[in-house]
């Protein structure tokens, strides 16, 4: 075996090994646990934006995307909100309480129990938000968690699993229930992949790439998530200054993230007074449409579409648009080229909405509102540690329950089964 597959090896085995500890505290140590990590976050705030700042560096010189670059960016503004959001995970229900007991005609008395599903991976990209939210969340839900991040936000990820690890010394715990994958290989994501028996779970964050190289080629379960190719489909009984308003948001409050709308999609009736109206609220992130003929024959602006824009997730200012002739024609679109993320119909014709809410095959699907809100904490579900785009063991945002699975405890006096 090579260097980096040991190394590998060895951080899901002591992982492994801290995770029954954690597994069997209470819910007031792992609280305790969850609010040391926000203050230790705020008080090594100087270190965690020096170690930043050389991740910033580096990319900048290696021509990073400006969506990711920003992905990438911490500030004491956003390292506040981490520790904010961590402290909110305190105020939810413990995943790990409440248990079902019967007894059976046999003699035997079932416990079914909530418990932790035991180690978690996840391999990300430029995110470092995401090493301190998934390090919470399976805090939380009791379980270890290996951690292998981008290349880019390596010095970030070292900075927040050291802050991290503290909170767990100082309850006694062994720290090695946060691991993090230093090396930044491709090499690195392959053999966490390898780690059955080591890893109960991996969950791939990340684009379309990185995602299906996890499903592929995995040999521990996997958890498909994040690819968004959202579509916001305008109906001909659209108000049309809501329509503007939510796909707006939709698409240009923050398109790197998997929520953000990549596809509009229009009725004919309405298209030629959207469209102008679309393209001139948009100017200021010079959002770059691509769209097919009848949509260049309203807005010259528009780019040619090819059949590779209605199937990109872009992640940038950039989105395709296509006009249809009926709400039918738009979920036989989104039927297509959807990857089951968040998919939303903009109407005020309850018949139409309804047929699309349940035609519409996704984890999330809205009327009148914004794919933005496909989010854990926007649900209320605290933060998210992925969403799910498939249909087990988990499906949309994925909270704390999601990080757990149960155990059958049973006892008897000597039953036997006839």
């Amino acid at each position: 075996m090579n260097k980096i597959f040991e190394e590998v090896k060895a951080l899901c085995q002591a992982a492994g090994a801290a995770a029954p500890a954690l597994a069997l505290t209470d819910s007031e140590t792992r609280n305790r646990i969850l609010l040391q990590m926000a203050d230790t976050l705020l008080g090594e705030q100087t270190k965690i934006l020096a170690a930043n700042a050389q991740d910033l560096k580096s990319a900048e010189k290696n021509g990073v995307p400006a969506v990711m670059f920003d992905r990438l960016r911490l500030t004491p503004e956003r390292i506040a909100a981490i520790a904010d959001a961590i402290r909110a995970l305190t105020k939810l229900p413990d995943p790990l309480c409440g248990q079902k007991t019967f007894t059976r005609p046999t003699g035997i008395t079932v416990t079914e129990k909530k418990v932790p599903l035991g180690v978690v991976a996840i391999i990300y990209e430029a995110r470092p938000n995401v090493t301190a939210d998934a390090a919470a969340l399976c805090v939380k839900s009791g379980n270890a968690v290996v951690l292998r991040g981008g290349k880019e936000a390596i010095e970030s990820n070292r900075a927040l699993v050291t802050a991290l690890k503290q909170a767990l010394i100082a309850e006694g715990l062994d720290p090695n229930a946060i691991g993090l994958i230093e090396s930044t290989d491709r090499e690195s994501a392959n053999a966490l992949m390898q780690m059955r028996g080591l890893v109960d779970v991996l969950i791939p964050r990340g684009g379309k790439g990185l995602i299906r190289s996890c499903v592929d080629n995995a040999k521990v379960p996997v958890i498909e998530t994040g690819a968004g190719n959202c579509h916001v489909y305008i109906d001909k009984a659209a108000d049309l200054d809501m329509a503007l308003a939510v796909t707006v948001n939709a698409k240009c409050q923050r398109p790197s993230v998997c929520n953000a709308a990549e596809t509009l999609l229009l009725h004919r009736d309405i298209a030629a007074e959207f469209l102008p109206r679309f393209y001139a609220a948009t100017r200021e992130w010079r959002l770059e449409l691509h769209g097919d003929e009848a949509t260049r024959a309203i807005l010259p602006e528009a780019l040619p579409a090819t059949e590779e824009d209605y199937a990109t997730e872009y992640n940038d200012y950039i989105m395709a648009v296509k006009v249809l002739e009926s709400v039918e024609e738009a979920v036989a679109h989104i039927a297509r080229y959807t990857t089951k993320h968040s998919e939303c119909i903009i109407t005020a014709d309850r018949e139409a909405a309804d047929y699309f809410l349940g035609m519409v095959d996704a984890a999330a699907v809205y009327h009148n509102a914004s794919t933005r809100f496909t989010d854990g904490g926007e649900f209320g579900l605290g933060a998210e540690i992925g969403i799910s785009t498939q249909k087990l063991h988990a499906r949309g945002p994925m909270g704390l329950t999601a990080l757990t699975t149960v155990k059958y405890v049973v006892t008897g006096n000597g039953a036997v089964r006839k």
